[in-house]
């Protein structure tokens, strides 16, 4: 069995008090971009949950985007549609607001709660991947489930 790292078991903590059905998996190689990940679950790469975290220009409040690996972040477009210009965030403020490092950012498990968004290209998927809290570590979740649990706003963010 392995142990989890306690960034792995906050994630899977939080999975077991939403009542989801996934489990987090250490993979045997690490999967620090969304292509890397794709490749150790051998899934397409749209499959893969990219958490990225913005910052938003005039408020500094953290957004966290749920995006496709196959989609970059249209950040003006996605900037007006919350209501406030985006800036990409720094190291320190991810690990600030989500108690991750970057590259293993997950969209559960964090200090305080995240105004989310999800990107639309998730929903023809039955299951999608996202980070566990470590670069080694996933979980596999529903699209559905994942904005259900996160109260991600759906947008379209390229």
């Amino acid at each position: 069995m392995t142990i989890l790292t306690p960034a792995e078991q906050r994630v899977a903590d939080a999975l077991a008090q939403l009542g989801l059905p996934g489990k987090v998996i250490v993979l045997e190689t690490l999967a620090t971009t969304a292509v890397m990940a794709a490749d150790a679950l051998d899934v397409e790469v749209g499959r893969i949950v990219k958490s990225l975290i913005f910052k938003g220009a005039e408020t500094g409040k953290p957004y966290m985007l749920l995006v496709s690996g196959a989609n970059r972040v249209h950040e003006k477009r996605v900037g007006r549609q919350l209501g406030e210009a985006l800036e990409r965030a720094d190291a320190d403020f991810v690990k600030d607001v989500t108690g991750f490092s970057i590259g293993g950012v997950s969209p559960f498990g964090h200090p305080a709660p995240l105004s989310m968004v999800i990107d639309e290209a998730f929903l023809p998927f039955d299951t999608i991947w996202a980070a566990a809290g470590n670069p080694r570590s996933v979980f596999e979740i529903t699209p559905a489930d994942l904005e259900r649990t996160t109260g991600a706003t759906r947008m379209n963010v390229t």
